[in-house]
């Protein structure tokens, strides 16, 4: 079975492996075969069994042969199956001197041994080994050349020569025969990505598949960076690295050997360059809530990076200056004042990339602080029904700035102004405005800025009239004595002019002027003490009684008087 095996081995060696034709094998295995070894020639392929054609010397030999037969003569044969056809043809050598190669497939690192061998196993002496008219080595009493490794180049056409002990010794040279060594694997070739991303696994093969002709054949693989190993041996062609980093960037290349180590071939060179991930998402967070910070406090902004890697390093700048801030993924501002307002960004870099984050926006709230109330005194005392306006302003403080109003401590009105109105006596009191600002739009911090007392008094009107009324009533009492005085003089001319006017023609009365006011009916009383007691004329008590004035209209109460004291 081995042998046959073997037979099958060595047909392919000639190019029918895994061809559907015809197939001559050989037994014993050697190439060439001898006459005097009793060679068996067996014909293999597709068709009807003992319909073998068989050829010796390019002649049709035999007409439906049988499939196996010992060969007796020298000489080239053949053989034909129908369906796969010709077989190749195999020299069956007698020669005096024949050189014999295992008839098998011969590949690198296997160990073959090449005889030299005399006609009918005669003795041969003195024997040399060439290849391609190349002396190898001479023996003086070996036959036997051993190979071992086998190597490609080891391919070529060999021959022997030696003295042949005979009857007729002589020296005597073989036929040249062909040794062709296939290989084991081919050269591997290393494949993988040749720039992968830090972080990200790197997976390379090295690909170098058995020969057909040994599919089985073990082999090892080892893998380099640099020279220095960095995986194997192993049977699998695969090096599998589950996170590269920069570090892992090198020339790659890797081995296969055989199993004994004995066929050894390497891959070229691959450049592996690991780039590190792109940065992205570089953002910049305050710890004041939304960038708002208080005039003097301290202000921390941080510099994050959603994506990327290697190395960061950070620089920090505002506005569109770009004047260097700060390095390092935090940038402190112990005390800010009032130009630290600005929009703020935070620059990325990882040596392969360069990200920039959204600006922020940083406010610097001042708070309130010198709350006034304009005017800052009124006129004392306010009279009711006079109008008031309060204004609230502050020296310092960040907008938005609210206003709130209190009376004697109460809330009763916001915003900047206090517009009264006509006041009454329940205005009066003393009056406060209260300046606020806030940090954040939560409020989490409020400014709070009180101003002065401011003190308004409200005069009823009705007190003030009352008081004007009495100084008017003193001076028209004079005025009403010295006027009763003029009427009565006035009455008596009249009476007196009267008398005349009867012995005169009459006239018509003049109308009275306009605003001119007529008394009449002026009544003199006295007071008595008792019912039947008289007393002297003192105390007489002159009431007037207003006529109305021209054109019906009537005259103002301030124009009637009475009780007035006369004498």
């Amino acid at each position: 079975m081995a042998g046959k095996l073997a037979l099958l081995l060595w047909a392919q060696t000639l190019g029918l492996a895994g061809a559907q034709t015809t197939q001559l094998l050989v037994e014993p295995p050697w190439t060439k075969p001898v006459l005097w070894d009793r060679v068996t020639l067996t014909c293999q392929g597709s068709g009807t069994a003992a319909a073998t054609t068989w050829y010796k010397d390019g002649q049709c030999w035999r007409l439906q042969g049988p499939d196996r037969f010992i060969v007796t003569e020298s000489g080239t044969y053949q053989c034909d199956r129908p369906g796969t056809g010709l077989s190749p043809p195999v020299s069956i050598s007698n020669d005096w001197l024949v050189l014999q190669v295992p008839a098998r497939a011969l590949l690198e690192g296997d160990t073959v041994t090449l005889r030299c061998r005399g006609w009918q196993n005669k003795p041969v002496a003195s024997v040399s080994f060439y290849r391609e008219e190349k002396q190898l080595q001479r023996f003086r009493d070996g036959t036997e050349l051993s190979l071992s490794p086998l190597r490609l180049q080891d391919s070529g056409r060999y021959r022997c020569r030696g003295w042949v002990d005979s009857v007729l010794s002589r020296w005597k040279e073989s036929a040249p025969v062909t040794v062709t060594v296939h290989e084991l694997f081919p050269v591997p070739v290393l494949e993988g990505p040749p720039e992968p991303t830090e972080g990200s696994p790197l997976n390379l093969s090295c690909l170098s598949p058995p020969s057909p002709l040994r599919p089985r054949a073990p082999l090892l693989h080892l893998f380099y960076r640099d020279g220095r190993l960095v995986g194997g041996p192993q049977g699998s062609p695969q090096l599998l690295l589950p996170a590269v980093g920069v570090s892992h960037s090198g020339n790659y290349s890797c081995q296969v050997r055989s199993e004994r180590g004995a066929v050894r071939k390497s891959s070229a060179r691959l450049c592996v360059t690991v780039r590190r991930v792109p940065l992205s998402g570089v953002s910049v967070s305050a710890q004041a809530p939304g960038g708002q910070v208080a005039l003097g406090d301290r202000l921390v902004l941080s510099c994050a990076v959603a994506a990327g890697t290697g190395v960061l390093s950070f620089s920090w700048h505002r506005g569109d200056s770009w004047a260097l801030l700060g390095t390092g993924p935090r940038l402190e501002l112990r005390h800010v004042g009032d130009n630290d307002s600005g929009l703020y960004q935070c620059r990325a870099s990882n040596g392969d990339s360069v990200a920039e984050s959204a600006p922020l926006n940083v406010t610097v709230l001042v708070p309130v602080a010198n709350a006034t109330i304009s005017p800052s005194a009124l006129a004392q005392p306010v009279r009711a029904g006079d109008p008031v306006t309060l204004c609230c302003s502050v020296q310092v403080g960040s907008a938005p700035v609210t206003f709130t109003w209190l009376r004697n401590g109460r809330e009763v009105a916001r915003g900047p102004l206090l517009e009264l109105g006509d006041v009454h006596v329940g205005h009066s009191g003393t009056y406060q405005c209260v300046a606020t600002n806030q940090l954040g739009q939560d409020g989490h911090r409020v400014f709070r800025a009180l101003s002065p007392e401011l003190e308004l008094m409200v005069t009823p009107r009705g007190h003030w009239d009352t008081a004007v009324a009495a100084a008017v009533a003193g001076s028209l009492l004079f005025l009403l004595l010295l006027v009763g005085v003029i009427v009565g003089c006035h009455r008596w001319h009249r009476l007196a002019s009267r008398k005349h006017q009867e012995r005169a023609p009459q006239e018509p009365p003049e109308p009275p002027e306009e605003g001119e006011v007529l008394y009449t009916h002026v009544t003199m009383t006295k007071r008595t003490q008792g019912p039947t007691r008289t007393a002297p004329p003192q105390d007489t008590q002159v009431t007037y009684a207003e006529l109305p004035g021209p054109h019906g209209r009537p005259r103002t109460p301030s124009d009637i008087y009475g009780n007035v004291l006369g004498h």
